[in-house]
């Protein structure tokens, strides 16, 4: 069983037409170890609860941003059929516990590359704002994000270097039509678990990137429980 963080929602605000950012704070959250890109698994039942212990009541989610004086942000997607962490995200209110597990994960900044590849769709945009901000002024990003529409679209640094569109749109399409170097960088591809296979073969087999140089992270996939 995972170890369990305790702290309180303290700020609940819309960061997007479907996306809530919360702000979780208590001395649990103070010095851990994080590093942009890494997630945490939320406690989405009701924390005194046993049932919460369940599988099926915890929520994995990218931190937004982070404080070692003890503050933590997740930003969580609604949907029309909302799973347990979209509901959670409905009904949740300023000073309500919350327990989470301590941020943890791959899908962070690699050093040494000449360039940084970011694909995915609204659930991946919090890892990458994560990561983007975390980017020296000299780094160079491209990046390929599908969303549902403009109001989508979260606040993320280097806008100017990503494409964004709108769905019905083939992901791997979008990154096919990208003028990228012609040398591979590192990719960071994140969100429904078929298209990040469909854009690191793409990466792989039409632009010869090596697969190590290609970091994927399915977020979710439909029907799938504990991904929705």
């Amino acid at each position: 069983m995972s170890v369990f963080l305790y702290g309180t929602v303290q700020e609940i605000e819309p960061i997007a037409k479907r996306m809530r950012r919360v702000r979780i704070t208590g001395p649990d959250l103070c010095n851990l170890t994080w590093l942009p890109g890494m997630h945490t698994r939320l406690r989405v039942g009701d924390p005194r609860s046993p049932r919460s212990w369940l599988r099926g009541f915890l929520r994995t989610y990218s931190i937004w941003d982070y404080s070692p004086t003890g503050h933590l942000d997740l930003c969580i997607l609604d949907h029309p059929s909302a799973g347990p962490g979209a509901q959670w995200s409905r009904q949740v209110r300023v000073g309500d516990p919350a327990a989470l597990t301590p941020p943890e994960g791959r899908l962070v900044l690699r050093e040494g590359a000449g360039y940084h590849l970011l694909v995915g769709d609204e659930t991946a945009t919090v890892a990458f704002g994560a990561m983007l901000r975390a980017l020296p002024p000299s780094a160079i990003a491209h990046g390929a994000i599908s969303v549902e529409g403009p109001d989508d679209r979260l606040p993320l640094e280097h806008a100017d270097r990503l494409t964004w569109r709108y769905r019905p749109t083939d992901l791997a399409d979008v990154v096919r039509s990208l003028e990228l170097p012609h040398t591979p960088g590192i990719a960071y591809v994140a969100g429904e678990a078929r298209s990040c296979q469909a854009v690191r073969a793409h990466l792989v087999r039409e632009r010869g990137w090596p697969r190590r140089a290609v970091i994927v992270k399915p977020f979710w996939t439909p029907g799938r429980r504990g991904m929705d």
